[in-house]
């Protein structure tokens, strides 16, 4: 029914190559200079590059020979999650001062339902433009972002005036600026999707949209309900302020490929402290325990075990993830290894409503004042 439809105003904040800009923050030299954060040695892999290092072609998860090769000038600065976590709650607490309906997505962005908000503005908009603002005096670092009447076209918006800039897609612009819209630039669909996307003809949002939810549904499986309803304007996820953790990780890259599982146990052990110590200080356990292992020709393989009961101790994630190398020959040799806990005590029962909820159509909200 379309009188059930919600009605709501949603901000996507997302701070602007947040790493790299707070390592240019706390060191004024760097400003302006073209920086990577991680990434650095013959093995590393780069975790953020600053706009002055992508102009170059850097960007997140290459490996730092590469992003040299790419840009010899590139000056690589070691990660520090301190105090990204520690800058990352600084700018929470301004969101809060608006709408206590915040959905951190990670350290650097966050959704905010502002629809009733806690300084009466009713103008999406010029809220965001404030929150950017107190970002910008209070912190000393810049964020973009993007508003409309959902999470998805939100977060989509948010990319389209980066660095330092933000998009309202109102509601009666909602289906045209989703029809234009490159497939490539829908949330939810990946590179590898994308590609497959594009050997069927399918381009841009009017492309999607021209399919039917059959065609999608056998083409792309459970996602194809997905894809047919957000390119409609259709999607309903609420801002969740509190987050369900679904796992815990931890990963070593080495600087040498181990061949010997003799030398990959005394990583793991490592790696096992390192996700009890995470776990206990969450105070959270978990039942399944996934071992991933990247070889040196950058394939990827994970092992999982499930077991009857939560754990948190050291010793039994050891031989869990011991059991797990073993379960199997390894394929070559290895660069890096990683340990998981999913199956959280965190987790809510799963709810029995449906997944999707009776289509509805945007037009209710299109005299909604954004």
């Amino acid at each position: 029914m379309l009188e059930t439809l919600p009605i709501r105003k949603i901000i996507h904040v997302d701070m602007d190559a947040f790493y790299a800009s707070v390592a240019q923050m706390d060191n004024p030299e760097l400003k302006g200079k073209p920086i990577a954060v991680g990434g650095g040695g013959t093995r590393g892999v780069v975790s953020a590059a600053s706009y002055e290092a992508r102009k170059y072609g850097v960007k997140s998860a290459m490996s730092g020979r590469l992003a040299i090769k790419l840009c010899p000038e590139l000056i690589f600065v070691k990660t520090d999650f301190e105090r990204y976590t520690q800058i990352s709650k600084r700018i929470r607490k301004i969101f809060l001062d608006y709408t206590d309906l915040v959905e951190p997505l990670s350290l650097d962005e966050a959704y905010l339902d502002v629809t009733e908000n806690k300084i009466g503005l009713p103008s999406a908009s010029l809220i965001a433009e404030q929150i950017r603002q107190r970002i910008f005096n209070e912190v000393g670092l810049t964020a973009s972002a993007g508003i409309s009447i959902n999470k998805f076209i939100a977060k989509v918006a948010s990319d389209y005036n980066k660095p330092n800039g933000q998009k309202t897609v109102n509601p009666e612009d909602v289906l045209p600026f989703l029809e234009d819209l490159d497939i490539r630039k829908f949330y939810g669909v990946g590179k590898v999707t994308a590609e497959k996307m594009y050997q069927k003809g399918i381009f841009t949002g009017k492309d999607l949209k021209s399919k039917s939810l059959e065609y999608l549904d056998k083409n792309f499986g459970k996602s194809g309900r997905y894809y047919y309803d957000v390119v409609r304007g259709i999607h309903s996820s609420e801002v969740k302020p509190n987050r369900i953790r679904k796992s815990l990780a931890a990963e070593r890259t080495f600087s040498k490929n181990l061949s010997s599982e003799i030398f990959m146990l005394e990583k793991l052990e490592h790696i096992s402290e390192e996700v009890a110590k995470r776990l206990s200080k969450t105070k959270i356990s978990g039942k399944t325990v996934t071992l991933k292992i990247k070889y040196s020709d950058f394939t990827l393989q994970t092992r999982s075990k499930t077991l009857p009961y939560y754990i948190c101790d050291k010793s039994i994630i050891l031989e869990t993830a011991k059991d797990l190398l073993y379960q199997n020959t390894l394929n070559n040799s290895v660069r890096l290894l990683g340990i998981s806990m999913s199956n959280l005590n965190t987790e809510a029962p799963k709810a029995t409503k449906p997944l999707y909820q009776e289509q509805q159509s945007v037009s209710v909200q299109l005299k909604f004042n954004f």
